[in-house]
């Protein structure tokens, strides 16, 4: 496929999913391991709240990626299957510590962390997001971190908040392409508010500091114009890039327009690096966080990590 094609416009399977959509069953020990220890430590995953697809294969492997802030998120997303609700301001103090808990327990070499938007909260919970980094490097210095962040209302001062202790990968996503963004993202998202934040991250940052992002296919975009939102991400100076097949968690939300096949998704893979991308993660069943610390490290062995 020439990344400059157009796909055909639908392309649905009208019973079931197409054969390369295919979750795993959980085995081994390791899943009970973080389910018991994500029960007794209080902790949200967005594997859960949002019904990830690879949950077994992550859970089984020992890992999940932690949700701070609660589970409810302020905006509605039409992809998105988390709860939303406004909280009017509560916050949990004892996440950051209880996050440690289960790090330390799960005896992880890199871990994942997520924000639900928190729109009710003045900085977007950086200051949450900000501590329980802290308190990792504090008591576990060898792990590395990613952190996920909304857009926190795209204010400076709390992206700064943020960076003070920053993680090793910061991660935003662009989820779609600028023609859908509208329809897609809830209204107080934008195309350009993300790239503002990727762009401000990589100002603000340390020059150490990797940025990320992650669009998912199937939406309805085209090849022209996810080639132009990958344009966009690198000049922000997005490091990183995960592609992955949109699928719908309910009746509820977004339909799937077309299921992309596996050897689009590599050539994709292909036109990112060719753009000047670190590295890339990309497949029908990729998620922002999906095998993360090994996209980190294969693209930045050079750095030692």
């Amino acid at each position: 496929m020439a990344a400059s094609s157009t796909p055909a416009p639908v392309a649905v399977p009208e019973h079931g999913l197409p054969p390369w959509i295919r979750t795993r069953p959980p085995r081994g020990d390791l899943y009970p391991a973080v389910r018991d220890v994500l029960g007794r430590e209080r902790l949200g995953t967005v594997c859960r709240e949002a019904r990830c697809p690879n949950l077994s294969e992550c859970w089984s492997a020992g890992t999940a990626t932690l949700m701070l802030l609660g589970t409810e998120c302020t905006r509605r997303c039409g992809f998105c299957a988390v709860t939303t609700h406004w909280p009017n301001g509560a916050r949990d103090r004892s996440e950051p510590e209880r996050v440690v808990a289960a790090v330390r327990e799960w005896g992880l070499r890199y871990v994942v962390l997520t924000q639900v938007c928190r729109d009710d909260l003045e900085d977007g919970g950086a200051s949450i997001l900000a501590e329980t980094v802290a308190r990792l490097r504090e008591r576990a210095p060898r792990v590395g971190v990613e952190l996920l962040i909304g857009d926190l209302a795209d204010r400076d001062e709390s992206l700064r908040v943020v960076l003070e202790c920053p993680p090793d990968v910061l991660a935003h996503n662009l989820e779609t392409v600028r023609s859908l963004s509208g329809a897609v993202r809830d209204r107080r998202a934008g195309y350009d508010r993300s790239l503002h934040v990727l762009a401000r991250a990589r100002e603000l940052g340390r020059a150490s500091l990797v940025t990320k992002s992650s669009i998912m296919l199937g939406l309805g975009e085209s090849s022209e114009e996810l080639g132009v939102a990958l344009d966009d991400l690198r000049r922000a100076g997005v490091d990183l890039v995960t592609l992955g097949q949109y699928l719908r968690p309910s009746p509820g939300h977004l339909p799937v327009r077309r299921y992309v096949p596996p050897e689009e998704f590599d050539a994709w893979k292909g036109e990112v690096l060719r753009r000047g991308f670190a590295g890339v993660e990309a497949g029908p069943m990729v998620r922002s966080s999906y095998h993360a610390e090994e996209l980190y490290r294969r693209a930045f062995a050079r750095r030692g990590g």
